[in-house]
């Protein structure tokens, strides 16, 4: 039995991508024996307002499925403005660091990006511990950032990718979510042996094909709509202006008066996005806040296809969005606006079609045509389940929890 301690400042009952892939893999090394603690902040992800039931306090304990889970003090922020993002971010790197140092007889640390401020607290805890620890890349930041234009100091990026080469290097290993992320770090002078690649996936067992939820449909007005959905969120890097600009042209048009587009989530550009939507008068485009981890399929269920949407942008070619397998599990059927690895699963898979990034005439084409073909609609469908299986949460769980007993000291 392993002893891992893993730091990582999103974690439920937030219920974006890296909390939901942390929490599933911890749950599923406790099922297998071993003992996990982890590390995180107060719940606020992404408004910077506490969740119900938390306050934000030096150390808090609690224990969800088997995980021992600690909540450090930090700088809360919203999901906007990057100086107030950063100070999140030291604020946890160091309360994290510091909390790591009461927890006992660790075998191995694992610290989770996106940002990598959490790989530094679980470098520096490796040192003190004398113990191996590991990278789990989710995102190429500072790269990313550069991206989306959220800052344009090229000094204090550069500083910054130095200091993310230099973790890469002094990482046990570093467990990359994507292919195309493992290929930019060979080209960087990382060596690919220490990199391991374990995509992101979907707990089968709540990602499901279900009905649609009849009060849903009555309380939002879908009936006999088509509805296609957003589920995420709101950030600069997705570009969801396409969405807005999509919903006026399918507004304007006689024959897809019945498409209506479904914005469930929060961040930076939630409220730019709606109040540019009510300024121009859009009533088929419904933005909704964002809701419990337990509620959310709930709202998938309405969706007769999903929306995945990034910018145009070479960095995000690399990126292959969680919520795709989702969409697999709930047979729903996927238009992709997103380049790169992603768009060759969907297309291996069966499971959508893709159109092209920040075109918004194209995705509101793709919208109309599949909204008119139901046969086109049911085999993308269909195909959902059997391809979801191949991504099994459980499964890339497992294949991670090799590696690290791989890497742990012998006891």
């Amino acid at each position: 039995m392993m002893r891992l301690l893993f730091l990582t400042d999103n974690f439920p009952p937030e219920v974006n991508a890296p909390a939901s892939r942390t929490f599933e893999h911890c749950r599923e090394w406790v099922r297998e024996g071993h003992s996990v603690v982890v590390i995180t902040c107060a719940p606020n992800f992404p408004k910077g307002k506490l969740f119900a039931g938390y306050r934000n306090r030096l150390w808090q304990r609690e224990t969800m499925d088997g995980i021992e889970v600690i909540r450090v003090w930090t700088f809360i922020s919203a999901n906007e403005g990057f100086a107030l993002r950063i100070l999140d971010y030291l604020s946890f790197m160091l309360s994290a660091f510091v909390a790591s140092l009461f927890v006992r007889k660790v075998d191995l640390i694992v610290g989770t990006s996106p940002q990598f401020f959490t790989a530094c607290a679980a470098r520096m805890a490796g040192l003190v511990k004398r113990r191996p620890w590991v990278f789990e890349l989710r995102d190429i930041w500072p790269e990313s950032i550069r991206a989306v234009t959220a800052i344009r100091q090229d000094r204090l990026l550069d500083l910054l990718e130095k200091l993310e080469l230099h973790l890469y290097r002094k990482a046990a290993a570093v467990v990359s979510v994507t292919h195309a992320f493992k290929d930019n770090l060979i080209r960087r002078g990382i060596d690919g042996a220490k990199i391991h690649v374990v995509t992101n996936g979907v707990d089968t067992t709540r990602f499901r094909p279900l009905p649609k939820d009849e009060q849903l449909v009555e309380t939002l007005g879908l009936r006999d709509c088509f509805v296609a959905g957003y589920i995420g969120t709101h950030g600069l890097a997705h570009g969801l202006d396409t969405l807005v600009d999509a919903a006026a042209l399918l507004a304007s048009r006689n024959d897809t008066r019945h498409i209506r587009i479904l914005m469930l989530g929060d961040g930076a550009e939630r409220a730019r996005l709606k109040s540019d939507a009510e300024a121009r008068g859009l009533t088929n485009i419904l933005f909704l806040e964002s809701v419990p981890k337990d509620e959310v399929v709930r709202y998938w269920s309405l969706l007769d296809t999903s929306i995945v949407h990034l910018k145009r942008e070479d960095l995000f070619k690399t990126v292959i969005p969680s919520k795709i397998f989702e969409c697999m599990g709930m047979g729903i059927p996927i238009l992709h606006g997103v380049e790169g690895e992603s768009a060759g699963i969907v297309k291996k898979e069966g499971v959508g079609i893709a159109f092209e990034p920040e075109n918004s005439e194209a995705l509101a084409n793709a919208l109309q045509a599949l909204s008119g073909d139901a046969g086109l609609l049911e085999r993308l469908s269909l195909a959902g389940p059997p391809a979801a299986a191949r991504y099994s949460r459980r499964t890339l769980a497992l294949d991670m929890l090799a590696l690290l007993t791989r890497l742990a000291p012998k006891r």
